[in-house]
């Protein structure tokens, strides 16, 4: 098997893990982290917070493993885009990376919360508050810049490229704008949010099977 066909390969691995890996994790930390008595729950389901921790630690790796291994194949088009691929993902990952900072950190105040029996819940609720303030901003607002900033490079690269055919580049351009739109227009998921949110989904998918069956295009990557 020649090397591009691992990379396609090992890119569809990295993909799926945000969606058998990430997706059932960030559900586990947000069941926990939006409770109402979070402050008691998250200690008392402190293993729980931890393994949807490293659930979201393992797409951080995956997010920035994708934009290195396909900048040796982006360069040939444009090593400046490609390397801007990687910026946007590494700081995808960053993103991630603090806002699991900012979960472990209620285990400790969960922790002294519960200890103190009967403490003064007004410091804890504040402290508590600013973590999931810290973890709102960075999960809610910066990280969608992030993989929308990447994701248009990514499909822009992919079009130049024609390392796959260009229809899926061309959906993953329109599914980018309905992420845009549905994030200015703060749609949760739901009925309405599938129109939004979907079309990504799918897109990704469809391009890692894409990959399992025919991998890049040989021609483009020859030439």
């Amino acid at each position: 098997m020649n090397p591009h066909r691992w990379t396609a390969i090992i890119v569809v691995v990295f993909f799926l893990i945000g969606y058998v890996v990430y997706l059932p994790a960030a559900f586990l930390l947000e069941s926990i982290l939006t409770a109402p008595d979070y402050l008691i729950s998250v200690s008392a389901n402190q293993n729980q917070v931890i393994l949807g921790v490293l659930g979201e630690l393992t797409n951080a790796a995956a997010v920035a493993g994708i934009a290195i291994l396909l900048f040796p194949i982006f360069k040939k088009r444009s090593e400046v885009l490609a390397l801007w691929y990687v910026v946007f993902r590494a700081l995808e990952a960053v993103v991630f990376i603090v806002a699991d900072v900012n979960a472990l950190s209620l285990i400790t105040l969960s922790q002294e919360y519960v200890a103190a029996g009967a403490p003064d819940a007004s410091y804890f609720q504040a402290a508590g508050t600013l973590a999931l303030a810290q973890r709102y901003w960075v999960t809610d607002v910066m990280n969608p810049v992030f993989f929308v900033l990447s994701a248009l490079v990514f499909y822009y690269l992919l079009y130049q490229t024609e390392l796959l055919p260009r229809f899926i580049s061309i959906w993953g351009f329109i599914a980018v704008a309905l992420l845009i739109i549905g994030n200015v227009l703060g749609v949760s998921f739901g009925i309405i949010g599938l129109i939004f949110f979907l079309p990504i989904m799918l897109n990704e998918i469809f391009l890692a099977i894409w990959l399992i069956v025919k991998g890049f295009n040989p021609s483009a990557i020859a030439s």
